[in-house]
């Protein structure tokens, strides 16, 4: 049995557990939430899974009264926390009636789901219409708010612009000269996203700098010969990319072996969470971030509850969490206030929809990742702090580290509410608060 089939048989096991563990809550209440995210295919591995083995291990703990203050009491408001695990496999028309499955015949009382940025398009239109609260806790596109207006969906991570804003300072404040650039991204909303808004940023902070070409194959692709091989020829000084899951693994397998991280600096918006699977295959030096303070930068600035969720999925899976998990635990953390918070409000009762809408709306809280603020979108999208570092692997314990890391507070990185991510880099960051 391979390194897939083995996380996804305890990913099985794990939610089989869950969903069976005795309440806790003296009434036998329980709080019943949708988790929608990749068990199969070629997302599945390196971030499908750990997601959800993420998952896992928070509400076992949050069951068993283990999460360090703020987020000792049990369950959630008391109630056991039973899950329902759904694959996210299949495409947007799928997921739409998967969706609809769990609202109206699981009944559940909260939706947590979605890598997909199709998906994510997708599903709040329905959420909207079933008026089923839903959080969106990973999916990058800027365009789930920026284009639409919902009243019970939220999405408790940063969208892409901050990765690629990040990744254009990166480069300035470490006097990483790009006079010109190159790009390899998915050709659907994530990639073309995160490609806009890297060559918008790039022409904002380093003005002299030229992107040469742009490369979209399709995702899934997993051959990248033809797309190396016009990058070879290129001889950009970097080369940008925002693929990942399965289709990153392969790029770096590739382009590795053909030499291209030698040829230019290779630049990886969302990389961290392939470091576990490829180790010592992963080059050195590669500038990569984790769509957050996530992974290995997270560690790095330590803190009780980032070392407790740490060591705890570290003993359960016997790998470090990368930055699937930890956008899993701020979506988790950020329901588990919200539903206490509501419950504060109600008189202790198990919040309905509007409740936790309301109770949602405009939250913030602490998570491993940082200070989490639903700041956007009229407090229906977050804002987070980011890190950004270099690939270097490490002999002594056999693993890759990330090191030169730096940190950019929320707001240096992610725009104002009220203004779109691509008009507030082509107007050169206004409101921007970096030290």
């Amino acid at each position: 049995m391979n390194t897939t089939h083995k996380a996804l048989a305890a990913s099985l096991l794990a939610a089989g557990l869950s969903a069976g563990a005795p309440a806790l809550a003296a009434d036998g209440e329980t709080f019943k939430i949708g988790v929608i995210t990749f068990l199969s295919g070629q997302a599945a591995e390196s971030f499908g899974v750990p997601a959800w083995n993420g998952g896992k291990v928070l509400i076992d703990m949050a069951n068993a009264g283990k999460l360090p203050a703020p987020y000792d009491k049990k369950g959630f408001g008391g109630m056991n926390v039973e899950v329902v695990l759904v694959d996210e496999a299949g495409g947007a028309t799928k997921q739409v009636q998967e969706f609809r499955n769990l609202v109206q015949r699981e009944q559940v009382d909260a939706v947590v789901g979605y890598v997909s940025s199709g998906d994510c398009l997708a599903v709040p239109p329905v959420a909207e219409e079933l008026k089923a609260f839903t959080i969106l806790y990973d999916c990058g596109t800027p365009r789930v708010f920026e284009d639409g207006k919902y009243e019970y969906v939220f999405r408790t991570a940063a969208h892409a612009a901050m990765d690629n804003v990040s990744l254009a300072r990166y480069m300035t404040s470490r006097g990483i000269e790009v006079k010109t650039y190159a790009g390899i991204n998915q050709n659907y909303a994530w990639g073309q996203d995160s490609w806009a808004d890297f060559e918008g940023a790039m022409g904002q902070l380093q003005p002299d700098s030229k992107a040469v070409t742009s490369l979209f194959p399709k995702f899934g692709a997993g051959q990248y010969g033809s797309e190396i091989s016009a990058l070879l020829r290129e001889r950009a000084d970097l080369v940008h990319s925002s693929l990942w899951g399965g289709d990153l693994q392969a790029f770096v397998l590739q382009m590795s072996v053909r030499g291209l991280h030698k040829r230019s600096q290779i630049a990886l918006s969302a990389g961290d969470h392939v470091m576990p699977q490829l180790g010592n295959k992963m080059p050195d030096g590669i500038i990569l971030g984790a769509r957050g303070v996530n992974g290995l930068a997270a560690k790095a600035r330590g803190g009780e509850l980032t070392e407790t969720l740490w060591n705890a999925y570290e003993k359960e899976f016997g790998v470090f969490p990368v930055q699937a998990p930890f956008r899993m635990w701020q979506g988790l953390l950020g329901l588990k206030t919200a539903v206490e918070k509501a419950m504060a409000a109600n008189g202790g009762k198990k919040p309905n929809d509007e409740e936790l809408a309301a109770a949602m709306k405009g939250l913030a809280w602490d998570a491993p990742s940082g200070r989490i603020e639903m700041a956007l979108a009229d407090g229906h999208q977050a804002i987070q702090p980011n890190a950004i570092g270099r690939t270097k692997f490490d002999e002594g314990s056999g693993q890759m580290t990330l090191v030169d890391l730096e940190y950019y507070d929320s707001r240096c990185v992610n725009p104002p509410n009220g203004i779109k991510a691509a008009d507030w880099i082509k107007q050169g960051f206004p409101g921007a608060q970096c030290d």
